[in-house]
């Protein structure tokens, strides 16, 4: 996101933001705090002119300045340091406009709490460190004020400083725990494109590289020799799947590698309203596959629809590919008021337990990407359930959207 002029814009967070706004608020209300305090005892003081005049000065800095809190970009370090000197000059000057018994009594001084603003901005806009500087120079400017260590200002001085460092930690933390989520939504964002691309991946060069390898090696020859490179090649891709790759090269090799691959890898569609889920899955029917649904259209959106059906043809492809020949598979489509649920179910052998886990490190990614990872994008769920001589049944569920 960038500004008109060009430069990019900085978006903070939720947390810090409100603390910004809730610093105006503060110092607008401070300094009608201190004003009120100052007329009720203007006579009281020893050179109430010299005052009036310093709180003049207040109030027209305030008119100046006061948007100047409402955001971390226009809190600059330059107007920190002008309105902390502000604060600090007003402390001072108590001393030379008030009268001692007044000042021993436990009089304000002429800024009062508004300060304590001041403060608050070096601990936001800098942290804890900036909220101990900023904090010490109120505290040493009220004792040289009082002229000595009163009970009343040590307790004042004490609150001022633990507020300020406690909410400067806090945001340094908010802003820790920010980036550190900021980082995880890209992972994550940058997982499941990955995902997305191994899915295509496996769903068609990974099937071809293994069907030129079988058929080659049948062969014999010729294309046996190319049968082992296609094996090569498909054990390769499926390392790169999984993640044992690392880019190798130079800069350039892996900027001609990334268009390789976006030259290869097709765009998704973009949906285009409710799709029939029926129609998708109608054409998988065959003489080793059965299929039975409703007979009204079951509608989803587009891109649940294809993904769903995706998956359909991933569970028929590990049929295929492991059940054998011979093997049987039944595809039940189910129109449920909340969700649609397909149930593929086929008489093989069934899988052994704990290989799925083994074929996730060798790379074989049918059922954790082609399956599993599809229906999770879309909200769903993919349960699998397998009993060694039994066949195994792949249930996956997708909840409907606002459309179906």
């Amino acid at each position: 996101m960038t500004s008109r002029s060009g430069k990019p814009r900085v978006v903070r967070m939720s947390v810090e933001l409100p603390l910004w706004r809730a610093l105006t608020g503060y110092r607008i209300l401070t300094l009608g705090y201190a004003l009120a305090l100052f007329l009720m005892n203007y006579r009281e003081y020893a050179h109430p002119l010299g005052g009036a005049l310093y709180m003049g000065a207040l109030t027209l800095w305030m008119l100046l300045t006061w948007n100047r809190v409402t955001s971390p970009e226009r809190c600059t370090r330059g107007f920190l340091v002008a309105d902390l000197a502000i604060a600090l000059s007003g402390i001072l000057l108590t001393a030379v406009v008030d009268s001692a018994e007044r000042i021993d009594g436990g009089a304000a001084t002429l800024p009062s709490i508004w300060a304590g603003g001041a403060v608050l901005g070096c601990a936001i806009k800098g942290g804890w460190r900036w909220a101990i500087v900023g904090s010490t120079l109120v505290a040493a400017a009220n004792l040289a004020e009082r002229g000595g260590p009163a009970r009343d200002t040590v307790h004042n001085v004490l609150l001022v400083w633990v507020s300020s460092v406690a909410i400067g930690y806090i945001v340094e933390v908010a802003r820790a725990s920010e980036r550190t989520l900021a980082r995880a939504l890209q992972i994550e964002a940058a997982t499941r494109e990955r995902e997305r691309l191994a899915r295509d991946i496996h769903d068609s060069v990974l099937q071809v590289l293994a069907m030129v390898q079988r058929r080659g090696t049948a062969l014999g020859g010729e294309a046996a020799e190319l049968g082992r490179l296609a094996g090569e090649q498909e054990i390769a891709l499926r390392t790169l799947v999984a993640g044992g790759l690392r880019p190798q090269g130079t800069p350039r090799q892996r900027a001609d590698d990334a268009e390789l691959v976006r030259a290869v890898t097709p765009p998704p569609r973009a949906p285009e309203g409710p799709c029939d889920v029926s129609a998708l899955l109608a054409p998988y029917a065959g003489a080793a596959v059965s299929y039975a649904g409703p007979g009204t259209p079951v509608l989803l959106e587009a891109a649940a629809a294809t993904e769903l059906a995706a998956a359909v043809g991933a569970a028929l492809d590990n049929v295929r590919q492991h059940a054998g020949e011979s093997a049987r598979a039944w595809i039940l489509l189910e129109d449920e008021p909340g969700e649609v649920i397909v149930t593929v179910r086929d008489d093989g052998p069934g899988i052994a337990e704990g290989r799925l886990a083994a074929a996730e490190k060798e790379g074989r990614m049918g059922v954790a990407l082609s399956i599993r990872g599809r229906l999770r994008d879309l909200g769903g769920s993919a349960e699998l359930l397998s009993v060694p001589g039994q066949g195994t049944e792949v249930e996956l569920r997708v909840p409907r959207g606002k459309t179906a």
